[in-house]
């Protein structure tokens, strides 16, 4: 145990936390459940970030830091899907979930045949992931319909909108393995 998996950890045991804060009856509920998320964010990026600096990457991290990262995006858009009630935020955050299950099977598929570099991380998934933080963490923290949160919601589509473009990528390189298995 390092402490990048630690990091990695504390995020998942965030999400429970995050959910009692959401549906606390306070006015300062939204904002401290924001500050979670952007916390649990943060450690995304400083897990990583240690793990290359320290040379301390393991199987463990390898596998958990983006099954962390999902659980945590996948819950937050769930709660935000039930706040708003609204088809403009419930569509692309379903893109997103629905995107993130098809490439980690992917990724997975693709990591049993020895070719798991073929759909690694590209920098379109990096801004992608930051827009998707970023809609997240302003549409936890304030109120529907305000400026913010409508920031929030555009945000939230282009986000979708990358997320696709990098399906699509991602697809496309894995395509010549993908056909000859069918």
């Amino acid at each position: 145990m390092n402490i990048p998996n630690i990091l990695t950890l504390a995020r998942i045991a965030f999400i429970p936390l995050l959910v009692v804060v959401f549906y606390l009856p306070f006015s300062w509920s939204m904002p401290l459940a924001a500050g979670l998320f952007a916390i649990a964010a943060i450690t995304d990026w400083l897990d990583g970030y240690l793990a290359r600096r320290w040379d301390q990457s393991t199987p463990f991290g390898a596998f958990l830091d983006p099954v962390a990262d999902k659980l945590m995006v996948a819950v937050a858009l769930a709660l935000l899907i039930e706040r708003y009630d609204v088809v403009w935020l419930t569509l692309p955050a379903l893109v997103i979930i629905g995107r993130e299950i098809v490439i980690s099977a992917l990724r997975e598929w693709m990591a049993e045949m020895g070719k798991r570099g073929t759909v690694a991380v590209s920098w379109i998934g990096k801004l992608k992931t930051t827009l998707q933080m970023t809609s997240i963490f302003l549409l936890l923290g304030f109120s529907p319909g305000s400026l913010i949160a409508n920031l929030g919601v555009l945000t939230l589509f282009v986000a979708a909108t990358l997320t696709l473009w990098s399906m699509v990528q991602y697809l496309r390189a894995a395509w010549p393995h993908l056909s000859r298995a069918m």
